[in-house]
């Protein structure tokens, strides 16, 4: 004991003094630089010179100004070439720009320019762009170089988002509630707005800036038709005003049935000449207030949201019409591809293709069709949807989800990075080799121009904005990938784990690497193998293989599990649903081959005996309950890595996250055994070896019901 106490106390005496947080700061702390490295980055950042006083050269400004601040002291103003050290902000058409003859035209719209250079025989950095908002961009990428400790003596960097669109998508509802929200209230106070503003907007738009998001849809996709109102459009115009200057234009859900709950129209008809009409005139109403209002995001015709097939017409029809209401103000419209029928379908993983493939080049030029990762909705792993490099003559945009309606809600520590990942990098084979849906999203394959990546947010009231302190890399992973969907997610987390607690490699190694096994372990002890949609019924929380029965067979978990005496899985090869025939004929074919297609994906597309072999020789039946156990084990080794990094956290967000890891610690192996539970009921085989059974029956599993659980609001 006195050598634990000893080596305790020489860590605590090696480790950082840290002060008590509560995450509010996000990746945006600024705290001081260490003594040793402060004056080579404070020579470097003297004085500011911004060229103009445009409102985002103004909030540039005050950000470097804010950043330098505490990280190395308060920089002066001074003009370039005044002294050294002068860091110069400005766009391409002032002239203190100008005369410096900088590559810029390359970097389009929102690409910036950081260079080192000498101006009167002075030190100088130059922060530039083609406009304002790539100005604000460079800024904080400059703090980010500081934050990581990275040099700056002598810079010469560019860069500029490989997507147009980039945004948040919030679930957000008009009475503050938040659909799949794990994180308090809606940030938007509509009830206040427009005449009080939350000062946390600002810090809301100051966030999304320093990841290139520019742009935010305010409501629920399933929309009630009062936010197209003339009280919301002005509460929406308030933040709208508020996030300008951030380069963060403002959207709305739209929905499709609004000409008849607030048009006084006895149809919603895309074709009826007032249909169109109404939705002119209300475009037109939304930009008068919002001049760069970014367009409508639709929900149609899906899990009974109203539509354009209510009146026997087609998506091509109802995006088509909104596109031209909104198009003569340069907006867009977003209609997304999350469909399937009101009937019982085959297979609900083949209705998004189904419905959008035959359309493809019918849609407008400022419709963009955008399609979630996965063919079913969000689960811990699904393979790339088939519409990714289905649709070459169409806008295709991909939507994520943030907030983690599958992945153990904001209790679970799960990097989403690593997930973003394998969907970008998964190889769609439309054009040969190299047809990564990462090309498909930002445009490159099909010489596409309007491009999208969204985000379902995870953002809320909480103090901490996302419910847990892990759970804001998440959001900050997407910025980053939404800018360039090639960039590496370890060299993404090890940036945020930096910036948001400490550089000290003794903490952001281990931290690091226990992130990028997170989400692999969750799939285990949640959805091994290919099996997906096994959580509860409604909520979405906790483990339901045995759901069953309702409305629909494809909202249950026996309808994709399939267990039975004789296997589990869902057979999607040309012996069953034939989905695989939805991708192209290399990938289809693999998916469809026991000996091709990877393991993870194995049960999504194949029905298999309990006693197929798998690759490590286990029996399916003994792989299953092995994942399930490893998913654990990977917890626990997450528990036991944050308790020896409690030196390096203020004390505050190490006990928070410690709790959270006790909480899914625990869930975990609830996942475990009631699964295990379920489906040995099927098998009929013991466990392997070393194996422990479930803690408790099945018919205990079973029984517990969690009425309350957050984030299931409509």
């Amino acid at each position: 004991m006195r050598l634990i106490a000893l080596a305790l106390g020489l860590l605590l005496m090696t480790a950082p003094a840290v002060r008590a947080e509560d995450g509010y700061d996000l990746w945006l702390r600024y705290k001081p630089v260490e003594a040793s490295a402060k004056g080579a980055y404070a020579a470097r950042a003297a004085a500011i010179a911004p060229t103009r006083d445009a409102p985002t050269i103004k909030v540039a400004r005050a950000e470097l100004e804010r950043g330098l601040t505490g990280l190395v002291g308060k920089p002066a103003t001074a003009a370039a070439g005044t002294r050294d050290g002068v860091i110069l902000l400005g766009a391409a058409a002032d002239p203190a720009i100008a005369k410096l003859n900088l590559p810029l035209k390359s970097l389009g719209e929102d690409g910036y320019l950081i260079r080192t250079l000498t101006v009167n025989g002075k030190a100088t950095t130059v922060i530039a762009a083609n406009r304002d908002i790539g100005v604000l961009y460079g800024v904080f990428r400059y703090l980010e170089l500081i934050q990581t400790r990275q040099p700056v003596a002598s810079l010469d960097l560019a860069s500029a988002p490989k997507v147009k669109l980039r945004m948040l998508n919030h679930w957000d509802n008009l009475n503050r509630t938040v659909e799949r929200g794990y994180s308090g209230q809606s940030i938007f106070d509509w009830w206040k707005l427009p005449d009080h503003v939350d000062p946390r907007m600002v810090d809301y738009a100051r966030a999304n800036a320093s990841l290139g998001v520019n742009g935010t849809v305010l409501n629920n996709v399933n929309a009630k038709a009062d936010s197209l109102t003339a009280p919301f459009i002005a509460k929406a115009a308030a933040l709208a005003d508020t996030f300008r200057p951030y380069g963060i234009k403002v959207y709305l859900s739209a929905r499709f049935s609004a000409p008849i709950e607030i048009g006084g129209l006895k149809t919603a008809d895309p074709l009826d000449p007032a249909v169109r009409a109404f939705w002119k005139a209300k475009a037109d109403e939304i930009y008068k207030e919002i001049p760069d209002f970014g367009g409508f995001l639709v929900k149609a015709n899906s899990e009974g949201q109203p539509g354009p097939q209510d009146y026997g017409r087609t998506h091509v029809d109802g995006a088509n019409m909104l596109a031209e209401a909104v198009g003569p103000h340069g907006g867009v419209v977003i209609w997304r591809a999350f469909v399937y029928s009101h009937e019982q379908p085959d297979d609900r993983a083949k209705q998004g293709y189904s419905e959008f493939k035959p359309f493809d080049g019918q849609f407008a030029d400022n419709v963009v069709i955008q399609v979630k990762n996965g063919a079913i909705d969000f689960q811990p792993r699904e393979p790339f949807h088939p519409l990714f490099g289905a649709m070459p003559k169409s806008n295709l945009g991909m939507e994520f989800q943030i907030t983690k309606e599958y992945l153990g809600f904001a209790t679970h520590l799960v990097y989403l990075g690593p997930l973003y990942e394998e969907t970008l990098r998964s190889d769609t084979m439309a054009k040969g080799k190299g047809s990564t849906v990462a090309k498909v999203v930002d445009g490159s394959l099909d010489g596409r121009k309007l491009t999208v990546m969204a985000g379902v947010a995870n953002i809320g009231s909480d103090r901490n904005w996302s419910g847990s302190q892990f759970d804001q890399a998440n959001w900050y992973v997407f910025g980053r990938l939404a800018w360039d969907p090639e960039a590496d997610t370890r060299a993404i987390a090890r940036d945020w784990a930096k910036m948001t607690f400490t550089n000290d490699e003794r903490f952001v190694t281990p931290v690091v690497d226990m992130m990028m096994g997170s989400r692999e372990a969750a799939v285990d002890y949640m959805t091994p193998l290919g099996l997906h949609h096994q959580m509860g019924e409604g909520h979405h929380y906790g483990p339901g293989p045995w759901v069953s029965g309702g409305p629909r067979a494809d909202w249950t978990s026996v309808y994709y599990a399939k267990a039975s005496a004789d296997g589990i899985g869902f057979d999607r090869t040309p012996t069953g649903s034939n989905a695989t025939s939805q991708y192209a004929p290399p990938v289809g074919a693999c998916f469809a081959d026991l000996k091709c297609v990877d393991e993870k994906d194995l049960l999504w597309f194949h029905h298999l005996p309990w006693d197929y072999r798998l690759k490590s020789g286990d029996t399916l039946w003994d792989g299953m309950v092995k994942s399930y156990s490893r998913g654990v084990s990977y917890v626990d080794g997450m528990n036991r890595t944050w308790a020896s990094l409690a030196p390096y956290v203020d004390a505050p967000r190490h006990a928070e996250v410690a709790d959270f890891l006790k909480i899914q610690r625990n869930e975990a192996q609830w996942w475990r055994d009631a699964s295990i539970a379920w489906f040995q009921t099927f098998s009929k085989r013991p466990l392997p070896a070393g194996e422990k059974p479930p803690e408790k029956s099945l018919e205990y599993y079973e029984g517990l019901k969690f009425r309350w659980a957050p984030g299931n609001g409509l």
